[in-house]
C-alpha cells in the first residue's frame, strides 16, 4: 500500500489526482500547515525537507511531485505519452509549472524563502498576479490542450489543474484564457479530481 502526506490545496493534490487516475490504491495522511506540522520532528522523519508530497512506498519515500508523479506512471504504465518526444514535450509543462509557475505563486505566501525584510515580503505578494498572469498567458499560446497536455491525459494534467486552481486566488481571471478555462472544467468533471474533492484534499 502507498501512503502519501499531503496537505490540502497544495500541489500535492496532483499526485492523489494521478493516484486515482491510474487506479493504485493509497492512503492519505494529511500535515496540517497550519499548526506547523511539517516541521515536526515526526514529519521530518518523512520528508527532511518539511514540505509535501511524500509517498512512501514499500522501497521507500520518495519525494519532490514531478518524481513521484514519474512514478506512478512507471508503476501504472498509465499516465504518459507513448513516444519520447512527445514525453518530453510533456515533461518541458512539468518542469515549467515547477520551476516558473509554482515559484510565482510561491512568492504570496513564502517570501521568507528568498527574503527577510517585510518590505521585500510585500513587494513580493504584489507582483503575483503580475506574474502568474504572464505564466497563464504563455500556456495559454504555448499549449494545444486539445483536450490534454498531450493527446491523452498523462501526469502533467493533474499537475497542470492542480496550479491554475490557484489561480483565481493570486488575482488573475482565468476566464482570460479560454483554453485554460476549459481544460480546468474539464478536469473538474473527471472521477479523480471528483474523489480527491470528496475526501476534502482539494
Amino acid at each position: 500500500m502507498l501512503t502519501l502526506h499531503y496537505a490540502p490545496k497544495t500541489i500535492s493534490i496532483a499526485v492523489a489526482i494521478a493516484l486515482e487516475e491510474a487506479g493504485l490504491a493509497y492512503d492519505a495522511v494529511a500535515v496540517d500547515f497550519a499548526t506547523g506540522a511539517q516541521g515536526s520532528p515526526e514529519y521530518l522523519a518523512v520528508n527532511p525537507k518539511g514540505r509535501v508530497p511524500s509517498l512512501i512506498t514499500g522501497a521507500g519515500t520518495l519525494t519532490e511531485t514531478g518524481a513521484i508523479l514519474e512514478f506512478i506512471a512507471d508503476t501504472s504504465a498509465q499516465l504518459m505519452p507513448d513516444t519520447p518526444l512527445a514525453a518530453a514535450r510533456m515533461r518541458e509543462v512539468m518542469y515549467y509549472l515547477a520551476s516558473t509557475m509554482h515559484v510565482n505563486h510561491a512568492h504570496k505566501m513564502r517570501g521568507h524563502r528568498w527574503a527577510d525584510q517585510q518590505s521585500s515580503f510585500d513587494d513580493m505578494t504584489a507582483k503575483v498576479p503580475e506574474t502568474m498572469a504572464a505564466s497563464c498567458a504563455y500556456l495559454e499560446s504555448k499549449l494545444e490542450l486539445d483536450p490534454f497536455v498531450s493527446t491523452d491525459i498523462s501526469i502533467a494534467d493533474p499537475y497542470l489543474f492542480v496550479v491554475l486552481s490557484w489561480v483565481p486566488g493570486d488575482g488573475v481571471d482565468l476566464a482570460k484564457f479560454p483554453k485554460l478555462a476549459a481544460f480546468v472544467n474539464l478536469m473538474r468533471a473527471r472521477p479523480s479530481v471528483q474523489a480527491v474533492t470528496a475526501k476534502g484534499m482539494l
